[in-house]
């Protein structure tokens, strides 16, 4: 795989008597590469900056689910390769201290109909947008300002340049949105929870031990990258045999807390709040616990959520999590994806008028943006429920399986979009039809 500090494949001219527009996009996770694949798809001239030196690999499973977003993998020619590598779904048990089982959500629970590997999904969007799209790695913006032809852009390593458009699709904690629109501050709202996951060395301390001796469709199956989680009120900690290789498990963690203060790029602070968050707690809290001070992928973040009161300013616009998203649960992953594909489509509608394109992108997308967006409020109170009362309901509710059908039905409904159809211009993905 190819992966160069800069990549310059651009496509043909557009079609409207002026050279292809130039567009640059902040983030190379999930929805900047959907957006360039898309851009380079309708003619335009795409770069990406990423702030990590490379594709990050690993992170979370993420899922897709219901017909729209499965549409929009099947439009990006995808949907078949995002077939082959999925993980099958996550299925999750609840255990008590002495690892009975407590509850069991099915795979499709939280994979949908599709999970796969968050780093697959980033590495498989960027090679589909690599023939139309310049990236930068190991960089990032530092400064935007607008003027009546485009946005000047300074960046931390890489000379000044000058764009026709900038979009930000650096997640919920967007450097775009906060030189543009305002701190991070007035856009982004703290859930009450937080969240964490990292790699550490597999161990049978570490698998499920029990199973129960008779359940009424007998007993809870076992998944080889399934999770098993363990409750204290208003905190949970989950392992995991990695999908990959069997020698290492994940960990995950949730705990309930106002906002703290801490410094997001110091790893040992965070390791150190999350040693005084689980201490004292049984099942196998300790053994994870003790991996933490080698972890060098430590991910920790708040549950939280961004609503910003427009996408747009001027010349630059917001995608993805950056403009309406959630860190778990609020289907991010595919509101991004089908995000920037209206997006580029709405900008190859008219591409003389940015103002006219992100105005219809935000009215077509928003409110169903913010239908996805609020399953992360509730992730926090699910996962980690803050009382002994809440965890026995929760666990007696989900045990109903009619009521866990219900669950699965009105998360794939509140995935529904009526799509629009856009014209592609042809380019080295699209190339156009032989005559006959």
């Amino acid at each position: 795989m190819r992966q160069n500090q800069q990549n310059q494949h651009h496509p043909q001219s557009h079609p409207h008597n002026h050279p292809p527009q130039t567009i640059l996009i902040s983030g190379a996770s999930i929805a900047g590469p959907a957006l360039a694949h898309w851009l380079g798809r309708h003619g335009f001239r795409p770069t990406v900056v990423e702030l990590a030196p490379a594709l990050r690999p690993g992170g979370q499973a993420v899922d897709f689910r219901g017909e729209t977003h499965l549409t929009v993998l099947d439009r990006m020619g995808i949907l078949d390769e995002l077939r082959r590598i999925q993980t099958g779904g996550s299925p999750m048990t609840f255990v008590d201290a002495e690892d009975n089982p407590l509850l069991h959500l099915p795979a499709e629970f939280a994979g949908g109909d599709i999970e796969v590997p968050r780093g697959d999904l980033s590495r498989v969007l960027y090679e589909s947008s690599l023939p139309t799209t310049e990236y930068l790695f190991g960089d990032s913006i530092t400064s935007l300002t607008e003027t009546a032809t485009g946005v000047d852009v300074t960046f931390r390593h890489a000379p000044p340049r000058t764009f026709d458009l900038v979009i930000g699709a650096d997640g919920l904690h967007s450097n775009v949105r906060r030189l543009a629109f305002g701190p991070e501050s007035d856009h982004v709202t703290h859930l009450g929870h937080y969240a964490a996951t990292w790699t550490l060395p597999n161990h049978p301390t570490l698998r499920p031990t029990t199973t129960p001796p008779s359940a009424p469709s007998g007993p809870i199956p076992t998944h080889p990258t399934g999770s098993t989680a363990y409750n204290a009120p208003g905190r949970l900690a989950s392992v995991s045999t990695s999908r990959t290789d069997p020698t290492r498990a994940a960990a995950f963690l949730v705990f309930a807390s106002p906002e703290l203060t801490y410094d997001r790029h110091d790893l040992e602070a965070q390791k150190a709040i999350l040693k005084q968050a689980f201490a004292g707690l049984p099942w196998k809290v300790g053994h994870l616990l003790s991996s933490l001070p080698e972890a060098d992928d430590l991910y920790f973040d708040s549950i939280s959520r961004a609503d910003v009161p427009t996408w747009s300013a001027g010349r630059i616009a917001l995608v993805g999590d950056a403009a309406c998203g959630a860190t778990i649960g609020g289907m991010g992953t595919g509101t991004g994806i089908v995000s920037a594909y209206v997006l580029a489509g709405e900008l190859s509608r008219s591409p003389d008028d940015h103002q006219a394109a992100f105005a219809r992108y935000e009215s077509l997308l928003r409110p169903y943006a913010q239908d996805c967006q609020k399953g992360g409020d509730r992730t926090g109170p699910f996962l980690a429920p803050g009382t002994k009362l809440g965890l026995r309901l929760r666990n007696g509710l989900l045990s109903r399986r009619r009521i866990l059908n219900w669950m699965l039905k009105a998360g794939k409904d509140a995935t529904a979009l009526p799509l629009p159809t856009y014209t592609e211009e042809a380019s080295p993905l699209t190339p156009k039809p032989s005559p006959a």
